[in-house]
């Protein structure tokens, strides 16, 4: 199953014009732009709601989820252009980060691989960039990752946005005005958080199944 659907409702802004903004609605401890936790986001924004991911609504930014059969979210990947950035959102520990560590594994891992990897500093601290070969040739891959309050956001730039982060435009829109619902269960260290499809997705896809005679997987509980 892949659930693909265009933010094409809210206008885009310059970040300053959004930091602004946010420092307007919020006290000025509040961060200026996200990945936001749940309880600090910026009220009065659209946004997609995957669970554990509520995805901001930007122009011409389309959002591919990817699920298997059971309705289990896989992948999530935004796209603009030629460019795309796909997105997973980790458990972490309440004491200290951990894309430090995830990002040497990374590194290592791409090594391994035969893919020689790269330490930069960008807009939200170190990130990693890499060429790596696929069936359609060489790529280049850009890893960010942000630490939150017990959770980690990793994002990888495909495109011109892998090389050039002044090309991610409205991929690093998304980025910023990215809400993290971490809940307040306990769970592993760097276990995946849950995702699920849309409520209205869910419901289409299950009389889609009642009308062709077939019984429609369960929703996943978030």
């Amino acid at each position: 199953m892949i659930f693909s659907r265009k933010r094409d409702s809210a206008a885009r802004h310059a970040r300053d014009e959004r930091t602004t903004e946010v420092l307007d609605s919020h006290e000025e401890s509040a961060p200026a732009r996200g990945p936001y936790d749940l309880s600090e986001a910026p009220e009065g924004v659209q946004r997609l709601d995957l669970g554990s991911l509520h995805i901001p609504a930007v122009r011409d930014v389309e959002v591919r989820v990817q699920a298997d059969p059971e309705g289990v979210i896989q992948q999530v990947v935004l796209v603009h252009g030629s460019n795309a950035l796909q997105l997973g959102v980790f458990a972490a520990p309440r004491s200290e980060g951990i894309w430090d560590e995830v990002r040497e594994e990374i590194r290592q891992s791409l090594f391994n691989d035969g893919a020689a990897a790269q330490e930069v500093q960008g807009e939200y601290g170190t990130e990693l960039r890499a060429r790596v070969r696929t069936p359609d040739g060489l790529t280049d891959l850009r890893f960010v990752g942000i630490d939150g309050p017990r959770w980690m956001v990793r994002g990888v730039y495909q495109g011109d946005a892998a090389t050039d982060p002044g090309a991610a435009g409205p991929l690093a829109e998304c980025l910023d005005g990215l809400v993290v619902d971490r809940g307040q269960e306990a769970k592993p260290v760097r276990e995946p958080l849950p995702l699920r499809l849309p409520r209205d997705v869910t419901d289409q896809a299950g009389e889609q199944a009642a009308a062709d005679g077939n019984p429609a997987p369960a929703p996943r509980e978030a």
